[in-house]
């Protein structure tokens, strides 16, 4: 990778700063000056910028407590989005993996590994997602039959896959589901003739949301939370 490329993506700093700096005898390679812009970086040499050892970060996985009022999204011209909420650097190459609405409260996952992404939103993956559910109404049984059956949404062909649910109080539950599809969880109890006040994600496959991050906070995943993602159903 030529050098300009490889602090600029290392780094927070634009390929104009970096020019400068390696103009200015700021990079040495392998403990020796070099004022190159163009010199090829191999896999097995150092790169120090003042003093400080410079390496090309691997994958990046995050869970993140999404508070309410923020979207998934990297940007957007309205409302602050989740990444916002993020300290760290070349912000702009990190995706969402699987997005919550603006009301939306709980687990949010964000990495930088486009295949780890669509692991988790591939339906042809099955991963499982589980929502604490506060509704207007009453749950009967007949909703907990139907959801397992599958519930037909107003515009789509088929029915949703079969959900389960644990109920918690006569209007709240954990639902479980394997689809993401728009407005999903509030649509299906729409269908049912009822509607969520307040919804909160608490896992997804084996990752649950971490009881010690506050609304807004986030964390690296463990590498068992991101192998788990990672590995075949």
């Amino acid at each position: 990778m030529r050098l300009d490329k490889y602090l600029s993506s290392a780094t927070d700093l634009s390929r104009t700063d970096v020019k400068y700096l390696i103009r200015n005898k700021h990079v040495l390679i392998d403990g020796e000056i070099c004022k190159s812009i163009s010199f090829h970086v191999s896999d097995d040499q150092t790169v120090e910028l003042d003093g400080e050892v410079i390496e090309q970060p691997g994958p990046r996985y995050f869970m993140l407590h999404k508070p309410k009022g923020y979207v998934c999204a990297t940007k957007d011209s309205e409302h602050p989005t989740v990444i916002d909420l993020l300290d760290e650097p070349n912000k702009e190459k990190l995706q969402v993996a699987g997005r919550l609405d603006i009301d939306t409260t709980g687990l949010v996952l964000i990495t930088d590994d486009g295949q780890w992404n669509h692991a988790i939103t591939s339906p042809k993956r099955d991963c499982k997602k589980q929502y604490h559910v506060t509704l207007i109404s009453n749950i009967d049984e007949q909703t907990v039959a139907d959801f397992e059956e599958g519930i037909q949404l107003r515009g789509e062909e088929r029915k949703t896959l079969p959900a389960t649910m644990e109920m918690l109080y006569k209007n709240e539950v954990l639902l479980t589901i394997s689809e993401g599809k728009y407005h999903q969880v509030k649509r299906m109890f729409a269908a049912a003739g009822n509607k969520v006040s307040d919804l909160h994600r608490k896992s997804i496959g084996a990752i649950d949301l971490d009881p010690d991050l506050n609304e807004g906070e986030y964390r690296r995943l463990t590498a068992t939370e991101a192998q788990s993602i990672s590995e075949k159903p």
